[in-house]
């Protein structure tokens, strides 16, 4: 075996042919200055000669073709140890430099004074941490010198005693303490004891980034893909996974079937505490499907989508975006809080993987599963729900409509946190399962399917709306105005409620925030909610909001006045779905209109209206972009009470307006507070938004001839 060295040294060796066998002496030689410039000048040209360049060189060097190849092979060696000698003495440069700037820069903060206040320097992190540990260490002997003292009057160790609890008070009672209730015109409070947000719309807290590893989304990948299975399984006809509820007829998971076909040994929800609620319920909407799966895979489309059902959507990581430019293969981590319109039920948060896949040309799937992130990713530590397999089916039909099929199915931890009131509607699946999503996707499909259309509708009222694109802008502020209503409703984990006892049985909530966006009028904005129970019909209930005659029984905008529709647009095929501008006569304030929609489907009603200037409406009916318009909504939600009416037999109808035998019925407002930013919270403003909300009550009850309980 032979080798060679030198490199660019010029010196190498080679084997004696004619040694001795038994002892083959190596033979050592320098090369010339000739051979070292040729070789040289052929590197830079070329470091990695052929086989027939090396041949070449042989025959013009005088040298061993293998001793061409190890003189190559040694000068490659050589640059490449320069080279990172170079980089390391560089990264040694920069290093010490920085080493330096932050020497200089640690310094300097010593002398830091803040600007304004003239504080105290600030100090080395560092230097603080090792103080209070130093400290903590001294606060440990003290309590440990104090407990042993206790201990010998007491008679037993000081850990054995209860803890004591610091009373609790939420910050709206504690800043109410000093103050009777009788006087109205008390101090004003300091707005920052309250809880508040400096948006109506609840907003997700800060989300340290996650870091996924190729392990994590082969996980993810694997995890949806099993879920995709499993929901394409659960929606078929053919599949025995379902049947009929006795009650309404509607389809719910046999979960013994369910267990056999998909068993979870290790599912960490097999306890008591746990409920299942799993539902499956299908429909015909007015959009393709493809539409439906971009509308799906976007987080912000599909809270616009749901308003009042998604409180907040967010996509923390995209693992996959698709094959070929399409949804086909998307794979999404996201985080969800869904709701239920009441500030008594708490709004439900998931961390989900959400995948989509093209069944076949026209046929769509998307699924939703639960999954696990880090605890230290987590916005909330702890969730009561996990979501299972669950989604949708959607299989284009002719003339643009679409069959979507919707499966529900999560576990709920129940621990007795449900409130009596809305325990009924939660349990019986229809708070949160697939009937309310395909009712709601329908409504919104057929709202979207208005705004997009040009000219008017017959049923529109002409004259006051000139041209198409003054629709579009009046049903956008319409749309803005819902979706701020039911922000401002939601129990959702950016928006904490104190609760005023003694106006009925489960107290009227309201909270705080300040308010900066554009489209909200600037200042303090204080909203109360209320949910309760009434003995008619839900359809009952929205006929006597919807009409014109009777609103001057229950609306303090309309000062006791008759009211006249100036404007109406249609937003569906019931006709309980439009949008209106309402005019109060012999009112004080001429210039005021009322912009109002109602929404109304198989899982419930709503009715938010809003005080809109004169001036401002022209801007909006003459189609200029209506996002700056200051809103301010309140209104109503009008929900089934879930229990069943005992007259009703065993009808199977699906429509739950029928069904019902009672109404939840939710009462919100909004009131301006404070036109400045920096204002204060009296309790004034809180006595007259209780009041409001009480006499609307009564008014409302009176009027309806029932009762509440």
């Amino acid at each position: 075996m032979e080798f060679g060295t030198g490199g660019g040294g010029g010196s190498g060796w080679d084997n004696d042919s004619s040694s001795d066998p038994q002892r083959r002496k190596k033979c050592y030689h320098r090369h010339t200055a000739n051979q070292i410039q040729r070789l040289e000048a052929m590197f830079k040209e070329c470091p990695h000669p052929d086989e027939k360049q090396r041949l070449q060189l042989s025959r013009e060097l005088g040298l061993a073709p293998r001793q061409i190849k190890f003189w190559f092979q040694n000068r490659r060696t050589q640059m490449k140890a320069q080279h990172e000698r170079a980089d390391n003495s560089a990264l040694r440069a920069e290093n010490d430099k920085i080493r330096c700037e932050n020497i200089a820069i640690r310094e300097a903060l010593k002398n830091v004074i803040c600007p304004s206040c003239g504080g105290p320097p600030l100090q080395d992190p560092y230097f603080d941490e090792h103080k209070l540990r130093i400290e903590n260490a001294h606060l440990k002997e003290e309590l440990d010198r104090v407990s042993s003292i206790a201990a010998k009057f007491i008679g037993r160790p000081i850990s054995q005693l209860p803890p004591i609890h610091p009373p609790h008070f939420s910050s709206l009672e504690l800043s109410m303490a000093s103050f009777p209730s009788q006087e109205i015109g008390c101090p004003s409070l300091d707005l920052d004891l309250l809880p508040a947000s400096s948006t109506s719309v609840p907003t997700l807290p800060y989300h340290h980034p996650i870091h996924l590893s190729a392990v994590d989304k082969s996980l993810m990948t694997e995890i949806a893909t099993n879920a995709m299975a499993e929901l394409l399984r659960l929606s078929q006809t053919n599949e025995p996974f379902w049947i009929k509820s006795t009650n309404d007829g509607r389809d719910v998971l046999d979960l013994e079937t369910y267990e056999q076909a998909f068993p979870r040994p290790n599912s960490p929800f097999k306890n008591p505490h746990f409920r299942t609620e799993a539902t499956r319920d299908s429909g015909v909407v007015i959009m393709n499907s493809e539409a439906l799966v971009d509308m799906f895979m976007d987080s912000n489309k599909w809270t616009e989508l749901f308003p009042t059902i998604v409180s907040i959507a967010r996509t923390i990581e995209v693992i996959s975006s698709g094959l070929l430019g399409t949804q086909n293969g998307s794979l999404q981590l996201m985080y969800q809080e869904l709701q239920l319109l009441s500030p008594l039920v708490s709004t439900r948060h998931f961390y989900i993987l959400r995948f989509c896949q093209q069944i076949e040309h026209g046929t769509w799937a998307v699924v939703d599963v639960s999954y696990n992130i880090p605890r230290e990713n987590q916005i909330v530590s702890h969730s009561q729900c996990h979501r299972l397999p669950s989604g949708c089916l959607i299989q284009d039909m002719p003339n643009g409509y679409s069959k979507v099929t919707w499966i529900e199915h999560v576990e709920v931890e129940d621990r007795g946190s449900t409130n009596w009131l809305c325990r009924d509607l939660i349990h019986s699946g229809l708070a949160f399962g697939a009937e309310r999503w395909v009712a709601t996707l329908q409504r919104m499909s057929e709202r979207l399917a208005c705004l997009m259309m040009t000219g008017s509708s017959s049923q529109d009222l002409g004259g006051v709306i000139p041209s198409s694109e003054g629709k579009r802008s009046m049903m956008k502020l319409a749309q803005r105005m819902v979706n701020n209503f039911c922000a401002s409703i939601s129990s959702s984990h950016g928006h904490r409620w104190t609760t005023l006892s003694g106006m009925n049985e489960v107290g009227v909530r309201v909270t705080v925030h300040k308010s900066m966006d554009p489209g909200q009028p600037n200042g303090v904005v204080l909203s109360a909610a209320t949910t309760i129970w009434l003995s008619v019909s839900p359809q009952t209930i929205f006929n006597f909001f919807k009409n014109d005659r009777t609103r001057s029984q229950w609306d303090v905008l309309s000062d006791g006045n008759p009211v006249q529709e100036v404007a109406h647009i249609t937003n569906g095929s019931h006709p309980g779905n439009a949008i209106s501008v309402l005019r109060a006569f012999n009112t004080s304030q001429n210039n005021m209109l009322i912009l109002q929609e109602s929404c109304i489907d198989s899982s419930g009603s709503l009715v938010v209206y809003c005080p809109v200037d004169l001036p401002a409406m022209n801007v909006v009916m003459s189609g200029e972009d209506p996002s700056s318009i200051p809103l301010l909504p309140s209104g109503f939600t009008i929900l089934p009470d879930g229990r069943r009416d005992q007259g009703e037999g065993t009808s199977s109808s699906l429509d739950v307006h029928s069904r019902s035998g009672g109404s939840l019925l939710t009462v919100a407002f909004q009131i301006l507070v404070s036109s400045l930013p920096s204002g204060k919270l009296n309790l004034e403003s809180v006595t007259t938004v209780n009041n409001l909300i009480s006499t609307t009550l009564h008014q409302i009850k009176t009027a309806l001839n029932c009762h509440s309980s």
